[in-house]
């Protein structure tokens, strides 16, 4: 189940942009493994709320463009297929049946200024922070270059199927 909640007012979204969103979030999660039922909720807000997040949550004083909560852990250079594709989920990671992936954090305003810069549409811009959201609450990273090479490979591919380009 994918919960998607619009706080911002500065930009129109039509419903379009929601299912895409639920639509890449499913494929992306099915691609990394994810078997059971599932919940992950995504918030679309403006760069004053993300702002305030960063802050709250990562001590940085600045706006960006996404945020991602994994509710899951991960050991140093793994992801969720490695440490979860035989796991035997309990109560502890289940809400009502389904595994608490966790959460999403979308300026659109961000999406916005970024496609405007990048030269693409504000769709892409959207799907393309959403899947990098994604791989992050399954483990990615990219402090590491290694790391970041391997993320960068994933994001194509889940993109890719798409027709999205990088």
């Amino acid at each position: 189940m994918i919960f998607i909640d619009n706080r911002q007012k500065a930009i129109e979204v039509e419903e379009e942009l929601y299912d895409k969103i639920k639509e890449i979030i499913d494929y992306g999660l099915k691609e990394e493994g994810v078997n059971p039922p599932y919940e992950v909720s995504v918030i679309l807000i403006d760069n004053d709320e993300i702002r305030n997040i960063n802050r709250e949550t990562r001590k940085v004083d600045n706006a960006t463009d996404v945020l991602s909560f994994p509710m899951l852990e991960y050991p140093e250079g793994m992801v969720f297929k490695d440490v979860y594709s035989n796991y035997k989920f309990d109560d502890t990671y289940l809400d009502e049946g389904r595994l608490v992936i966790g959460d999403i954090a979308i300026s659109l305003e961000r999406a916005k200024e970024q496609s405007i810069e990048y030269g693409h549409s504000f769709l892409r811009e959207v799907l393309y922070l959403t899947v990098h959201s994604v791989l992050h609450l399954m483990g990615y990273d990219h402090m590491e270059e290694a790391d970041k090479k391997k993320m960068r490979v994933r994001e194509e591919e889940i993109l890719n199927k798409f027709g999205i380009d990088r």
